[in-house]
């Protein structure tokens, strides 16, 4: 259900606002340029600058814009288990294809915490889930034992694994039920990812680059492996990039220099730094971008 390139979509803001037009016009973009589905309210989205309201109309929007065309998984996670409970079900109200939950963030559930809180959303909620491991963010770390008892709950289907450790990615394919998806949520080791079985990525860089990204995982799954491979590395430039500072600031800096978008960010994010834009223009020019 969940195999290829999805994208992390980024919010666009202009005068502190939701930038509607903008938004539509990203979410055009990464289909016409042939992803497989996008992340809404995830990292990269700031969601966590989002009011509830604000993060509701980015999920209707989306699959509203999407229209069936692609699939769109929104980003519902949070630190607290009702909360998540209550975006989720905005999100299947919605229609979104899956919501994404991130591990609960400062509060450092235990292994036995965290099984219960993704078991809990998954008792009150019938919509596809797919976990998100992330823990330079978090401060945990959800552990393949773990995800492998989750993925014997019938809709928890898949998990973002962005802990860029590729031991810990083996384990997580090896230890799941058959058929769970693993995606990448670490650009730089999408192609190890999928060589280890893996089905796909949730990308930042596919923000930029969304033909490429798509392209990579299509080869790759078409057992075009060599022509893949030269993807993976043509990529790198952007992919190191896109991380010269914090996500999202350096993706967003890039969109609007590439014309799709307000250059603005929420509190506490701020400006890219000069030295930094000077790196971000140089491999968007590199990569004939800009």
């Amino acid at each position: 259900m969940f195999r290829g390139c999805f994208t992390a979509l980024v919010t666009p803001f202009k005068d502190g606002r939701l930038d509607e037009e903008a938004f539509r016009r990203l979410i055009e973009f990464q289909i016409e340029n042939g992803v497989d589905g996008i992340v809404p309210c995830g990292t990269t989205g700031e969601s966590a600058t989002l009011s509830y309201e604000e993060h509701g109309m980015v999920i209707d929007m989306a699959v509203e814009v999407a229209a069936g065309r692609i699939k769109v998984i929104a980003g519902t996670g949070s630190n607290s288990t009702s909360e998540t409970i209550m975006l989720t079900e905005h999100a299947r109200r919605a229609g979104a294809d899956a919501a994404l939950l991130i591990t609960p963030y400062y509060n450092k559930p235990t292994q036995a915490g965290l099984y219960e809180h993704y078991k809990r959303v998954a008792e009150e909620t019938d919509i596809p889930l797919v976990l998100y491991n992330v823990p330079s963010r978090t401060g945990v770390n959800l552990l393949p034992e773990t995800v492998a008892r989750l993925s014997e709950t019938d809709n928890i289907v898949g998990i973002k694994e962005a802990t860029g450790d590729l031991r810990q990615v083996s384990d997580v394919i090896e230890f799941s039920r058959e058929g769970f998806a693993v995606l990448s949520g670490d650009d730089f080791i999408t192609y190890p990812l999928l060589a280890l079985g893996g089905h796909g990525v949730i990308s930042v860089t596919s923000n930029i680059a969304p033909r490429d990204m798509s392209k990579m995982c299509r080869l790759f799954f078409e057992g075009r492996l060599e022509e893949s491979r030269r993807l993976h590395y043509r990529l790198q430039r952007l992919h190191r990039a896109m991380f010269v500072e914090t996500n999202p600031i350096p993706v967003k800096t890039a969109l609007s220099a590439m014309g799709l978008m307000e250059e603005e960010f929420r509190l506490p994010l701020v400006a890219i730094g000069e030295e930094n834009r000077a790196r971000v223009e140089k491999a968007l020019k590199g990569y004939g971008l800009i």
